[in-house]
């Protein structure tokens, strides 16, 4: 007759098989209808229901495909009458994956209850361990990432050329809003800068992108967001235009520089011309 402890375990062993082969029935069946998930991807607050929880397979079952692992390599179950929970450590990864990180383990904890005289999972939680030196990097980077766009704004408000042109790549290629379709090299963008400050005479002139969004990994990052742009005349009002921005920045020599900028407008597709009127 087999203990509790072996009746988990061989449900946890099944799920997990069934998970490798991409088998969804199998891996539903043996949990609870109010099951709460904490998953390595979002969302934070997890995943709520059965319904949601099918729902959060097929996209790994598809990354899966590619040759992945899920497979225990421990399990622990400790078991009462009507309550259990187990802890287990799983090789999960492409082979690409384990070569460059052989000991990155999977960890699950899940926990069970006895319904109905049968035992269904109530609760899983999967998670990776942060790596410390490349979370903290990641944080600096983006630090300086948001100080650098930091200095532009301020730049831009000083009308202080030489700073706004200080973090700009040598080769840097730029979509700028005006013709022609590209300006490639630090000159360049030099001079379409210069232009964009002397547009503004004598009055105020003010740069952000207050919805900015940062992707850093290793010696690149990306950041886009919505351009606001003001300029405010000696005696006239304010005139603000928001446009789309992305920019493409490499880290050279220790610092981060901007290799490529894509900024637009959306256009009118009844007339082509640009829309420069439209706020988020």
């Amino acid at each position: 007759m087999t203990t509790i402890e072996e009746q988990i375990r061989e449900l946890i062993e099944r799920w997990a098989r069934a998970v490798h082969q991409g088998d969804l029935a199998t891996v539903l069946a043996d949990h609870a209808e109010n099951i709460v998930m904490f998953d390595v991807p979002p969302p934070q607050q997890g995943v709520r229901g059965l319904d949601a929880y099918r729902q959060t397979w097929p996209p790994f079952f598809r990354w899966q495909a590619q040759g992945a692992s899920f497979d225990i390599e421990s399990l622990e179950v400790t078991a009462g009458d009507d309550v259990a929970f187990a802890y287990a450590l799983l090789r999960c990864g492409t082979p690409a994956d384990l070569a460059e990180a052989p000991d990155r383990r999977l960890r699950l904890t899940l926990g069970l209850r006895r319904d109905d005289g049968r035992w269904v999972v109530t609760h899983e939680h999967h998670s990776f361990a942060l790596d410390p030196v490349a979370d903290r990097n990641s944080a600096a980077d983006e630090r300086e990432l948001h100080e650098l766009h930091e200095r532009w704004f301020a730049a831009t408000a000083d009308k202080d050329l030489d700073a706004l042109m200080e973090p700009i790549a040598a080769d840097v290629v730029s979509y700028e809003h005006e013709a022609p379709l590209r300006y490639v090299g630090e000159p360049a963008v030099r001079e379409i800068c210069q232009a964009g400050l002397d547009a503004s005479g004598d009055g105020a002139v003010s740069w952000e992108v207050p919805d900015q969004t940062l992707v850093v990994d290793g010696d690149l990052a990306v950041s886009w967001g919505l351009n606001r742009v003001r300029v405010t005349p000696p005696r006239d009002g304010t005139v603000e235009s928001w446009s789309r921005g992305t920019r493409v920045f490499a880290r050279r020599d220790g610092g981060w520089q901007l290799v490529h900028q894509h900024l637009s407008y959306p256009f009118d597709p009844a007339t082509g011309a640009a829309r420069t009127d439209l706020l988020p």
